[in-house]
C-alpha cells in the first residue's frame, strides 16, 4: 500500500488503522448521562480521569442533577471535589453552569455549540466531549494527545486546540470524528507516549514523519 503523502490522507489512513486497533474505544470518564459529562469533563481540565471518576460517585450522589446544584453556594460543592486541581474554581463553575441550564435550557443540556460554550467552565473541547459522547452530534475534542498526535503525523503543523478541531474537521467524517479523537487519545497514552513513543508497536509507523524507525 502506497504511503500517505497529504495531510488529508495521512488522517484518513489513521483513522482507519485506529479503528480497527482500538474497535471499542470510549470516553474514560464515568458517567450515566448527559447532565454527568458535562459535569465530569469540567472537572477534568488539567486532572486525569482517574481522578475524575474517584470524585465523581459522591458527587453525583449529593448533587444528581442541575437543580440540585442550584440551591447550594459553590463552597458546598468543594468538599466534593477537593482532590481534583483548581477545585475551587471548578465548583463555581458547577454551580454556575447548572444555574443556566435550568433558567435557560429547562436543566437540559444543550446540544448546540454556542450553547455549550457559553456555559462557566465549558470551551470548545469540553463542548465536543459532550456533544459527541452523550449528545449524538459531531464533535472532534482535541487536547494534547490529539495535538501532539497530528503534529507528529504532519497531519497538521497548527498548535492552538481550536485551529487543529477547525482543520481536521473536513478531513474526518462528521459522524466518526469523536471516536477519532477517543483513539487518538488512548494511542498517545498506550503507544505514542510523550516521554517514550514505542514506534516499533504503532500501527502508523509506515508512514508518520516522525517514527524512530
Amino acid at each position: 500500500m502506497a504511503k500517505p503523502r497529504s495531510p488529508k490522507g495521512r488522517a484518513r489512513v489513521a483513522n482507519e488503522r485506529l479503528t480497527l486497533e482500538y474497535p471499542d474505544a470510549e470516553c474514560e470518564l464515568d458517567h450515566r448521562n448527559a447532565f454527568e459529562l458535562l459535569v465530569a469533563t469540567i472537572l477534568s481540565a488539567q486532572a486525569t480521569d482517574v481522578g475524575v471518576n474517584k470524585a465523581t460517585p459522591m458527587l453525583f450522589a449529593r448533587f444528581p442533577d442541575p437543580w440540585a446544584l442550584t440551591e447550594v453556594d459553590s463552597s458546598e460543592v468543594e468538599p466534593y471535589v477537593s482532590t481534583i486541581g483548581l477545585f475551587r474554581q471548578k465548583s463555581k463553575s458547577l454551580v454556575g453552569m447548572a444555574r443556566i441550564l435550568v433558567e435557560e435550557y429547562d436543566g437540559e443540556v444543550p446540544s448546540a455549540m454556542k450553547d455549550l460554550v457559553r456555559l462557566p467552565g465549558v470551551g470548545r473541547k469540553t463542548a465536543n466531549v459532550v456533544r459527541s459522547v452523550a449528545l449524538g452530534q459531531p464533535g472532534l475534542p482535541v487536547d494534547t494527545h490529539v495535538t501532539r498526535l497530528s503534529n507528529l503525523l504532519g497531519i497538521t503543523q497548527e498548535t492552538d486546540p481550536v485551529k487543529i478541531e477547525l482543520e481536521l474537521n473536513p478531513m474526518v467524517p462528521a459522524s466518526q470524528r469523536g471516536d477519532f479523537s477517543l483513539r487518538m487519545i488512548l494511542h498517545g497514552r498506550r503507544v505514542c507516549i510523550a516521554r517514550r513513543p514505542r514506534c516499533e508497536d504503532c500501527v502508523l509507523n509506515d508512514f508518520c514523519p516522525s517514527s524512530r524507525l
